[in-house]
Parts: C-alpha cells; structure tokens; sequence
C-alpha cells in the first residue's frame, strides 16, 4: 500500500506562508507536497522544499522588488522564473509588508488569459 508523500519543508516556513495565504480569503492553498496558489490555471506563489517562496509579479513590479530586497528571481527545479522573485526570509516573516505583494500578484494572475 502507497503512503503519502510528506513534504521536507520547514514547518516555520510553511506556517508563516500559511498564515500569509490566509490574509486573502479568495486565495485558496493547493498542494499537499509543494504549498502553492494559483488562478485560472496560473500558479502565483510557490514554496520549494527548502521553505523558498516565490511570487510572480507584473514585470514593472518584478524590477522594484529586487532591487529593494536585494534578492534574485526565483529558481525551481533548476529553472529560473523570469516573473518570478525569491522571497527573502525576513519579509516572508513580515506578513504584513509581504501581503502587498500577494495582492499584487493576485491581482496579476487575474489579467492573465485562462488556461
């Protein structure tokens, strides 16, 4: 008999990413391994095994992110995500600063085409 895959992420990292999900009541977490949301099948935030975030912003807000958290475009799998930024751990932490980001990319992900 199979058993359920259990994740290796951080419980900290995925109950901070939980809690920061949870400021929108719209946004629902799917993934029983890999924690993520998505939206007319476009994922917007992802956790990675290690307890990485990443969120996908418009390209004029993925610059500005960066550049004022100092981090880099997010990586899964080997592959970078050009619309994609790493969450820091500070500001993953911050729920409150990050939640403006959630509603960005949430408000992005709604202008994109349906899957």
């Amino acid at each position: 008999m199979a058993t359920a895959k259990k994740g290796t992420i951080p419980p900290a990292q995925l109950e901070l990413y939980e809690k920061l999900i949870a400021t929108i009541p719209k946004i629902e977490r799917k993934g029983a391994v890999h924690p993520y949301t998505s939206l007319n099948g476009h994922m917007f935030t992802y956790l990675d095994q290690t307890g990485t975030m990443g969120i996908r912003l418009p390209k004029h807000e993925v610059e500005a992110f960066l550049k004022k958290y100092k981090t880099t475009l997010f990586e899964s799998y080997g592959v970078v995500k050009k619309d994609y930024v790493t969450v820091p751990g500070t500001l993953l932490s911050n729920t409150k600063e990050l939640k403006k980001y959630l509603e960005i990319s949430y408000e992005y992900v709604k202008t994109l085409k349906p899957k």
